[in-house]
This record gives structure tokens, sequence and C-alpha cells, in this order.
């Protein structure tokens, strides 16, 4: 390795190396493209954090990419700066690469490169200046316009990563991870040169291990950014993040043959939405008002939702169990955002004592006994499936909440209930019990959720 430098602040362009070929170089034809990629597919979700992406020529996964971009329109006065990691796929890189340029260009303009953050990472010693290896890279720059497609003004971290072990690119990019105004993206394509039907089944195995957070068997031939890939993982694995698969392609799907395609996914990650002591003391002093003025008065209490702060006007999906000597004795909610967070946490605290129809109305004397639990569900996501066993299959045992609907037939189960009920089959079953569709009928469809849980045995 090369003994590294600290470079000074100096105008320096790297300019476009695949503009042109990968790309369009004509900022029109560029723009016009990128807008009818981003406008073909947008689904709703809460915004990611991190987000994983595909870095072929846009006629083949240009489409795959924009659709989680297309998740990042609603951040674009929010992200300011972008931390970009990307395999090698020209110059072998021992560690991970850092440019000294100031700018990185493509032809919607010059994007301004952080290179005081650069230079504060050269402490690690697997991190050093490469210009050689980016010059040529593609990996990162056809991510570029994409992000200043999306995004308001912001600052680029670009990293390449070569031979370097997960828990280096993981340290990395908690050095890095920031707040709310930083974006994380990880440039990876899948499966290489396989005919379509081969490819298809081994990108349907590598999404899944990326869904599990199993970085350790993901290799080479899952994903050509196998590196930046499984740090971001590791990382994300030890944080309890949640991570879901927004599109699932390869070339043969877009704009090549089938006889040597290349495997195309896009994925979102998004951190939990955990609850501090102040907060969660506010949310439980909510539940308890909620369930007094319900024994006092008979309604709800209608918080002002203007004079909480902003976690709590934020509109989330929750639900309210209550327990008494261990058993249910309540539990109601919503898997659908409808309500700012301090409205719903009333609202089903509410419902769960005196609505339930499983049971009678809370009693004052029950009510001095009673457990509380909190769930904040996130955006429940769709499971792509081809019959139950391969539903089955997918769930995540103590991590998933699932919703499953056949006809007018609907259900769900938090994750909490995977507490009970250990296997997925028999979690399976058991929903479709609750649901009303027979056990010898599969889902028509179904969604996946986490939730975080916050549990409060005391009465205020």
């Amino acid at each position: 390795m090369t003994e590294n430098v600290t470079y000074q602040r100096r105008i320096s362009i790297r300019p476009p190396a695949v503009a042109g070929s990968f790309y369009p170089g004509n900022a029109n034809q560029l723009n016009n493209m990128l807008d009818s990629y981003l406008a073909e597919k947008e689904i709703e979700i809460t915004p990611p954090k991190a987000i994983i992406a595909p870095h072929a020529g846009y006629i083949y996964s240009g489409a795959i990419a924009a659709s989680v971009y297309a998740a990042l329109k609603q951040l674009k006065t929010q992200i300011t700066r972008v931390i970009l990691l990307g395999p090698t796929h020209r110059v072998y890189v021992q560690g991970i690469a850092l440019p000294s340029n100031t700018h990185f260009a493509t032809p919607l303009g010059n994007v301004p490169v952080d290179i005081d953050t650069l230079n504060q990472l050269t402490h690690h010693p697997y991190v050093q200046f490469l210009d050689i290896a980016h010059e040529q890279e593609h990996s990162l720059e056809v991510h570029i316009p994409f992000l200043q497609k999306v995004l308001g003004d912001f600052t680029l971290v670009p990293l390449l990563v070569g031979d370097a072990e997960p828990a280096q690119v993981a340290t990395i990019l908690e050095e890095l991870w920031g707040g709310d105004e930083t974006l994380i993206v990880i440039s990876s394509d899948l499966s290489h040169y396989l005919d379509y039907t081969s490819a298809r089944a081994r990108d349907k195995s590598t999404s899944e291990l990326i869904e599990h957070f199993d970085y350790e068997k993901i290799g080479p031939e899952q994903a050509c950014g196998c590196m930046p890939l499984r740090g971001l993982l590791k990382l994300a694995r030890e944080k309890n993040m949640v991570i879901c698969t927004i599109d699932q392609r390869n070339s043969g799907d877009t704009a090549g043959t089938k006889d040597r395609v290349v495997g195309y996914g896009a994925y979102a990650l998004f951190e939990p939405l955990i609850l501090n002591e102040e907060n969660k003391k506010i949310a439980f002093d909510t539940i308890h008002k909620s369930i007094m003025q319900g024994l006092q008065n008979g309604c709800a209490y209608e918080p002002e939702v203007e004079k909480f702060d902003a976690p709590f006007r934020k509109k989330l999906a929750v639900f309210i169990t209550l327990k008494l000597h261990g058993h249910l004795r309540g539990c109601i909610g919503t898997t659908e955002a409808h309500a700012p967070l301090i409205s719903a946490i009333a609202q089903y605290a509410y419902a769960a004592a005196f609505s339930d129809p499983r049971f009678k109305p809370l009693t004052e004397d029950e009510y001095k006994n009673i457990e509380i639990n909190l769930s904040i569900l996130s955006s429940p996501m769709p499971i792509n499936f081809n019959d139950e066993a391969d539903l089955i299959q997918q769930l995540r045992p103590d991590i998933d909440g699932l919703i499953i609907s056949k006809n007018n037939a609907r259900a769900t189960f938090l994750p909490a209930v995977w507490e009970s009920i250990s296997k997925p089959e028999v979690f399976l079953h058991e929903l479709k019990k609750k649901a009303g569709i027979k056990s010898s009928e599969s889902p028509e469809k179904a969604w996946r959720y986490t939730a975080e849980h916050y549990t409060s045995p005391e009465i205020a």
C-alpha cells in the first residue's frame, strides 16, 4: 500500500469516463432518460437511510436503479451529503481508494467532493488516495446523475472498495453515518453472465441473503459489489435496521438477450424508529391519559399535535397491546400510517382498552394491574412469492410482522407473535386461521413489516 498523503483543497475535476456509453453524454437526453425511468415506477415508502442499486448501462439497469432512487425525491431538501461506495473493476485496490479530486463531473454539472472528510479517513491504514482507481471506474459515476436529479445540492464522499474486510467497510460507514442529512449508497450488480433461468434463481437467493443480512454468504458470484455490500449489511444488522427489496430483474428483462444476462437489484434500508427515554415517557403518558379519560368520560384523549416535537407529528402505524397477569386483554392498531404518531397512540390506547370485540371494556381495578405494550410499525412491503412454501421460506422469525389477504379476508400478526409461535409454517397457518382463510388455500398477497416494541408495566 502506498503512503497516504493529505491533499489540500484545490480545483481538480474528475471528468466523466462513461458518459456517452453507459448513459447519454448529452444533458438534455440524459435528463429525459432519467425523467422517464423515475416516473415509471414509484413506490411510497418511508425515506431510506441507505440504498443498494446497480451500476450497469442505463438501458440495462437504469429502470431498476430508478425504482429506489424515486423514493429519495421526498428528501430533496434534507440530504446534503452522500456516501457513495462501489467496487473496483479495472485497478486492484488493497483496502479503500479515495480520489484527490474536488469535484466529480457529469453532463448535468459538477458535484463537490467532501475533501475534508476524505482527509480524515486516511488515519485508517487500509484507506489511501489512489486517483488511478477512480479515473476510468464506472461503479460510482453512473449513480451521480440519479443523485443530481432527485436531490438538491449535496457533497459527495466517493469510496472505491477493493480487497477489504466487512469490518473495515463497516467501520468507515459508522464513522460517516451522520444523521438525516447523510445518505449511504452502495453500488452493486448481482450475478453475471448466466443464462436467464439460472440468473433468476441465483439472484432470488442473493436477495434473500441481503434481506436476512447474511453478508458472510455473499461473494463475487452473488454480487460484483460484494465488498462494500457486505460492510453495509454487517453494520445494518448490528444497528437492527430494516431492509426491503424494491426491484429485482436482469438484463434479459430490459434490453439484453437471455443467453448471458447480468442481474440487478434495488434495495432500501431504514433506521429503526427508536424512541429516546424522554419521548418514551411522553408516549406512555399519552396512553395512560387516554385510558384514564376513557374510564372517567367514555372517550379518548385527543392530544394537540402541534404542541409535540417532530417525531410525534410524523404519520406512523401503531398497535397498542394490553396484558393482564400475562394474558392478552386487548390489542388494537393499524398497519397503515394514517395519523400523527401521538394521535395514533391516544386513539389505539383507548380502542385497545374499550373497543376490542374479544373483551369487555377495561375496568378501573384491571387498569391498576395492566401491562401496556406499544408497537411502532415500519411501512408494509409486498412479498413476491410463487406458492405458500415459497412464502414460508421467506419469513424471518423474530423480525417480520406479516399481513396476508385472499379475496376479502385479511389479517396480521405482529413480530411479537414469534415469541409464542417460533415455526414459520405454524405462524402462517395460525394467521390464515385468524384471517378466515382455509388451511388448504394459499394467501393471494402478503406484506412484511417490522416493529419496535416498548413496554411499560407501571401505572403513571
